[in-house]
């Protein structure tokens, strides 16, 4: 009887330290409410990043190398690029828009 009474004891003491919830696990406003709003689940993003992603590939966009600029070129006329499948776009471009630039 005395053995059980000790073995009660000890197990309600492991119990309360085990399930004890301290103040620290308290100051998060998780506990009351878990689930977060629609508007603040996503603020852990910076607007600014994404913003700053977005003017950067612009940038490279307008800044082309004359080579990229004039493949793209050929790439949208369908004659030009079925002539560059054959003789390549360099030389593509200089039989359909190479004629173009003399006044």
């Amino acid at each position: 009887m005395r053995a059980l009474v000790v073995l009660t004891l000890l197990a309600v003491l492991v119990m309360a330290a085990t399930c004890y919830e301290s103040h620290e696990s308290m100051e998060s406003h998780e506990y009351l409410n878990p689930f977060l709003n629609r508007r603040r689940a996503n603020d852990f993003i910076q607007a600014d990043t994404r913003l700053r992603a977005i003017t950067q590939e612009r940038i490279r966009e307008r800044s082309k190398a004359p080579q990229e600029h004039q493949r793209e070129l050929c790439e949208d006329y369908y004659p030009c690029e079925m002539y560059a499948f054959r003789h390549g776009y360099a030389a593509a471009y200089k039989h359909y828009f190479g004629r173009r630039r003399t006044k």
